[in-house]
């Protein structure tokens, strides 16, 4: 054994310098993702943005923001922390274009509009989990009070509407942190971030259908989820146009049911 290792301690050397070589990269391939705000850049219009964290380690968690990039497909998604009188021209576009969407709601959303929350169903709409309060997630550590947060509007929805809530989820604010990833998958959620958005939630400062068509037509792309606020009154009034000129584009729409069974290999 002594002679072997002195004839073969250079080998053996290297071979171990390898090795480490090996684990130091695959630690760098499975870094800790940030915490945060979910973030995007737009090197190119028309194409998919880059996201703060890849589609492809999102996945790990069963979480996305794009869909299929190789396919003319749009998942239209709208966050909802109150009501404010522009849902039900909003879910009449969507009814008229024949689009399904998927509404993100909070608490109080629920309880205080439960006549939208079931027409949202019964027109074929996803209703998803933007929990109860609207916390800022990446702040909750322990798995209990994060579990609550989604279980207590789940409960609430399904008294409303006497359905299941689908498994989708949004983190608030788009604030994020890899436990949470980790948690909202072992409930059994899908967490859903976007990659296209913009400045639409400031009811005193809505932007013109002109600045909303600058932002939302040049960079549409492949496998996009689009976040909206049914919130505003812009979306309220460009909606129907905004579809049409989507759809002359070459793109149709799809629920986020597809999204994941479109990404399994």
């Amino acid at each position: 054994m002594r002679k072997f290792l002195r004839r073969n301690l250079p080998l053996l050397l290297v071979l171990c310098i390898l090795t480490g070589l090996i684990v130091v990269a695959c630690a760098r391939n499975r870094e800790t993702l940030p915490t945060g705000s979910w973030g995007l850049s737009f090197p190119q219009e028309g194409q998919p943005p880059t996201g703060n964290t890849s589609n492809e380690r999102l996945q790990e968690y069963g979480a996305a923001y794009l869909g299929d990039t190789t396919q003319k497909v749009i998942y239209l998604t709208f966050d909802a922390g109150y009501e404010n009188g522009c849902t039900e021209k909003i879910l009449d576009t969507l009814k008229k274009h024949n689009v399904p969407a998927t509404f993100f709601l909070v608490g109080n959303y629920i309880e205080q509009n439960p006549d939208l929350v079931k027409r949202m169903v019964a027109e074929g709409h996803i209703v998803g989990n933007h929990t109860y309060h609207h916390y800022d997630m990446s702040k909750i550590g322990d798995r209990a009070t994060f579990e609550k947060e989604l279980t207590e509007l789940e409960t609430l929805f399904t008294q409303t509407t006497g359905e299941t809530m689908k498994k989708f989820y949004r983190p608030p604010q788009g604030i994020y942190s890899e436990e949470n990833l980790k948690m909202a998958q072992e409930m059994g959620y899908h967490t859903i971030f976007w990659s296209l958005a913009y400045v639409d939630w400031l009811n005193d400062d809505q932007p013109t259908s002109e600045q909303a068509f600058s932002k939302l037509i040049p960079r549409i792309h492949n496998g996009a989820i689009v976040l909206l606020h049914s919130t505003s009154q812009t979306n309220a009034a460009i909606l129907d146009d905004l579809l049409t000129r989507w759809e002359e584009m070459g793109y149709t729409f799809a629920s986020l049911d597809t999204l994941f069974s479109e990404q399994s290999p």
